[in-house]
């Protein structure tokens, strides 16, 4: 179906190929499943790096998952600071809950997989250093060990 504007076509198709790759990291071909997933994992992930890393990674997402993204958003409330893995699951999981403590985990590890393959990879790691130790094992191993490189002075 095609909307007759290039711009909102192009939106759509786009995040269908980030929703398609949520589905394929998650093994399922539950279409919402994937959505809720990649909706909340987002949202912790905005609320948790601060309003300027936020709009910069915001900046990147197709337009119909930007809207996602900063979808009930406060920009005047300090960013999270989930030091360890189960706060920061059960953070997403306040967007999830039907779904169980693996599929939150699945959830996370998929979205931030596919997140570090379409947006810039710099980008991708000046966020995962932001990410105390114990959260950065979400993170695709490639993001990781840039990230890790980054802190060092390596990279």
């Amino acid at each position: 179906m095609s909307t007759g504007l290039d711009i909102f076509d192009r939106t759509v198709q786009e995040s269908n190929l980030w929703l398609k790759a949520v589905m394929d990291r998650l093994e399922t071909a539950d279409r919402h499943r994937a959505y809720v997933s990649l909706r909340a994992v987002l949202h912790a992930l905005r609320d948790r790096i601060g309003p300027e890393s936020a709009a910069h990674l915001g900046a990147q997402l197709p337009m119909l998952l930007r809207g996602l993204y900063y979808e009930g958003w406060d920009p005047t409330n300090k960013p999270t600071k989930e030091r360890h893995q189960e706060a920061f699951l059960a953070r997403i999981a306040q967007e999830l809950p039907r779904a169980t403590e693996s599929e939150v985990e699945q959830g996370a590890l998929a979205v931030l997989d596919v997140l570090s393959k379409h947006v810039d990879r710099g980008a991708a790691v000046k966020i995962a250093t932001m990410f105390p130790h114990d959260l950065r094992k979400f993170w695709p191993s490639f993001i990781q060990t840039a990230a890790k490189n980054r802190q060092e002075g390596t990279a």
